[in-house]
């Protein structure tokens, strides 16, 4: 199947409203594809793909799929859903949301960013950075740009950067012409059953990729896998092996600065509105990229400056009396680690707070200890239950399990509890970290809400 033989067809998206597969529908409705999808609730999603011509149903019924030409179902539509049933039965060809992706990028030269950590980031960074250089690329990230307030768009341009969802292995769909491996170690383990599995999967992945890698040379799991690659490998980080190289790093409460080296002669200074050293490694990744494709150094730089961050990675939702509040994304302990290491920085002679919702009660089992050790780099911190996702629980799996390896953590299952403790226990100067992949995200407004309430009683 060939993307110009979709114009003028419907394609039929289940799971429509999902950040991922909401952006394809966008990306496919301006290629001149006609769109249909379902979810099985209305939201604002919905609503701005009908402005955009998208016909959108509420609830999954068989009947919507009549007439489609091809459906698309995302991660967590299920073989039993009731619109795929009928696709298979009325003949319907049906391919997953990666494979939709790889199609739409086919006619573009493709960078794919993949890892275990940072891939959001990262693409978002690449995108402003070419946006930048005047290449005006497609992209489809998982996280809402701020500078544009998307997660997806077809650009004018020959690029098209996505973000590569190693979750379930299906990054293989993409052949890429080059492609970014941030880092490389065990996680997803509903779908994962060891660290060997995790490294099979992007050894696959690096089989796909037609043109050059990208990896960081300052991850041991990124070097093995690039060490195995048959197309060029451009090694990026503070290695003195690393062809791109950053080094005299300083970091301070909001960005950082690091001088940059491309094979050993120094190209400029890269200035970041962003903290934390994992985003100047990020940054270092774009530029690999950048300067491969035979893009200018300036303007690339130029785009990292104004780079402002994505959507839930170290986001900031609003201050209320000298107190920030931050949400994250973060859901594996090394993620979590850096993040809190970025807002004791943030925070400066101030506190760190933090509410942490643990996502899949399988990873929880798994890093249990590993999340306890991260956690406690904050200097109070809260436990949500776990964040079910798609699984049933387990047996003894629980949040509390985590706390109880933290002198200064306290099991708190209640919304409505936690944000009020939290924003009873915050002092000017503090900053309030709401963390995970579930709902917890919803708590930030709440948060606000709550210390509204306190300081604007005071005065």
């Amino acid at each position: 199947m060939k993307l110009n033989e979709l114009i003028g067809k419907r394609v039929h998206f289940v799971g429509i409203g999902g950040s991922g597969m909401s952006g394809l529908a966008r990306i496919a409705l301006s290629h001149g594809i006609k769109v249909s999808g379902s979810d099985a609730s209305d939201s604002s999603v919905l609503s701005a793909l009908r402005a955009l011509g998208a016909e959108v149903f509420v609830g999954h019924k068989s009947e919507n799929v009549i007439g489609a030409d091809l459906i698309v179902f995302s991660n967590a539509i299920k073989p039993n859903n009731s619109e795929r049933e009928a696709g298979v039965a009325a003949g319907i060809p049906e391919i997953t949301r990666a494979s939709a992706l790889a199609l739409l990028m086919s006619e573009s030269i493709s960078i794919a960013v993949a890892g275990t950590h940072g891939k959001t980031t990262t693409s978002s960074m690449a995108t402003v950075a070419l946006q930048s250089a005047g290449v005006d690329p497609s992209f489809a990230i998982g996280g809402v740009l701020k500078s544009s307030g998307s997660n997806a768009h077809r650009g004018t341009g020959k690029y098209f950067v996505a973000e590569a969802d190693e979750s379930d292995g299906s990054f293989v769909a993409y052949y890429p012409h080059a492609a970014i491996i941030t880092n490389v170690e065990w996680d997803h383990v509903d779908h994962f059953a060891s660290e060997a599995d995790v490294f099979s999967a992007f050894d696959d992945f690096v089989k796909t990729i037609s043109g050059f890698l990208v990896f960081c040379a300052d991850d041991e799991g990124a070097t093995k896998v690039a060490s195995k690659a048959s197309v060029k490998t451009i090694g990026y980080g503070k290695s003195e092996k690393a062809a791109l190289r950053v080094d005299q790093i300083a970091l301070n409460a909001g960005g950082s600065t690091a001088r940059v080296l491309w094979n050993g002669a120094k190209i400029g200074t890269l200035e970041l509105s962003v903290p934390g050293e994992h985003n100047v490694l990020n940054a270092a990744a774009v530029l690999a990229v950048g300067l491969e494709l035979g893009l200018p150094a300036a303007s690339l730089l130029d785009g990292l400056i104004k780079f402002h961050g994505a959507g839930r990675r170290f986001e900031l939702k609003g201050t209320v009396g000298g107190i920030r509040v931050i949400d994250d994304y973060g859901h594996h302990p090394t993620e979590i680690k850096v993040t809190l290491d970025a807002a004791k920085r943030y925070a400066g002679g101030g506190k760190v707070l933090a509410i942490f919702q643990p996502h899949r009660y399988s990873r929880t089992k798994a890093f249990t200890n590993e999340f306890a050790e991260a956690l406690s780099i904050a200097d109070s911190v809260w436990l949500l239950e776990v964040y079910a996702a798609s699984e049933q629980p387990i047996t003894g799996v629980t949040s509390a399990n985590i706390a109880k390896l933290i002198s200064h953590a306290t099991f708190e299952p209640n919304f409505i509890s936690v944000t009020e403790a939290i924003a009873k226990a915050a002092h000017p100067g503090d900053v309030i970290m709401t963390l995970g992949a579930g709902d917890v995200s919803s708590l930030g407004l709440l948060i606000i809400e709550e210390l509204h309430k306190r300081f604007d009683s005071a005065s």
